[in-house]
């Protein structure tokens, strides 16, 4: 099998102090392919940025400068994802009123291609998830979701190929346990799927069956845990399984200042990066290929 290797993977960590910058731009100017994966996590409902007067997060987040980010770096390249990492919902009035109508009007119109299902998206539960649907012009995806006895059987998808200026682009969703998180009336007869086997399957699949050049795993379980080694978290599941080549995570809200670089179970290294919380950074992060390099040129070369 024949496929692009990357040529350098470039990592730009999340827009700074409420979208205030970029860091870490290529010096490569021959590569042939380049992809920019901008991404989000627990954004919770918050469609305003914060007050001037906030403790935390002064004048920082809100949908209005992350529209006019996004919109700069896909004229800076067209070739540009954006993804989304879960818990979508609540936190803000917005979602007691609008029931989650209102954040996944404005995703799609910020273009976002797909998004995985965190605990508080159930808050509604099933029912309220699948109202609200219609209003989602993106890709709902989870892998260890059965929802084959619930009223969203058939609307939530376990994976998506992309293909970006050529490239091929598996992306693939998880969720974290939702038993004791959510009350079962509200995700009904939702099964939970053991992460790590799902991962490995879906990563097999995408990379061996499909071609996919490029593996993305939208994990909402958790950046990692150290109280419970047993519990899945994103560090877990990169040491447990091949194919990933990103895991963008979500769900503790993990503020990390640039992608993190771990090995999966072959030695291979994995990026792994979590923007926080409440809309305030966009991960972003830039991949180049060479089609011609061939598969033997040495693997991944990572500029950090």
């Amino acid at each position: 099998m024949k496929r692009r290797s990357f040529v350098n993977k470039t990592l730009a960590a999340s827009a700074l102090a409420g979208f205030g910058g970029l860091s870490l731009k290529s010096c490569l100017v021959n590569s042939k392919k380049h992809i920019t994966i901008l991404h989000t996590n627990d954004v919770h409902s918050h469609i305003e940025a914060f007050s001037s007067a906030h403790a935390s997060f002064p004048n920082m987040g809100g949908v209005i400068a992350r529209a006019e980010l996004i919109r700069q770096i896909r004229s800076e390249n067209p070739n540009t994802l954006l993804l989304d990492a879960g818990d979508i919902f609540q936190g803000t009035p917005y979602f007691n009123f609008y029931g989650g109508e209102l954040e996944f009007k404005l995703m799609s119109k910020l273009g976002y291609d797909a998004a995985t299902i965190g605990n508080h998206d159930f808050d509604n539960g099933v029912d309220g998830l699948l109202a609200q649907l219609p209003n989602a012009d993106f890709k709902l995806l989870s892998a260890n979701y059965d929802f084959i006895n619930t009223v969203l059987d058939g609307f939530v998808e376990t994976h998506q190929i992309y293909i970006v200026d050529d490239i091929r682009i598996g992306v693939f969703g998880l969720g974290i346990q939702l038993a004791g998180l959510v009350p079962k009336d509200l995700y009904k007869e939702t099964r939970y799927l053991n992460p790590t086997e799902i991962a490995q399957d879906m990563g097999r699949r995408l990379k061996e069956d499909e071609d996919c050049d490029l593996v993305i795993c939208l994990s909402h379980l958790g950046f990692e845990y150290t109280s419970d080694e047993q519990r899945a978290s994103d560090v877990q599941l990169c040491s447990a399984t091949d194919y990933i080549d990103l895991i963008i995570g979500g769900h503790t809200h993990t503020f990390l200042e640039k992608p993190i670089i771990r090995k999966n179970r072959r030695g291979e290294r994995v990026l792994i990066n979590q923007v926080g919380c409440y809309g305030v950074n966009l991960g972003r992060i830039d991949f180049y290929f060479d089609s011609a390099a061939g598969q033997d040129s040495g693997g991944i070369n990572i500029v950090v």
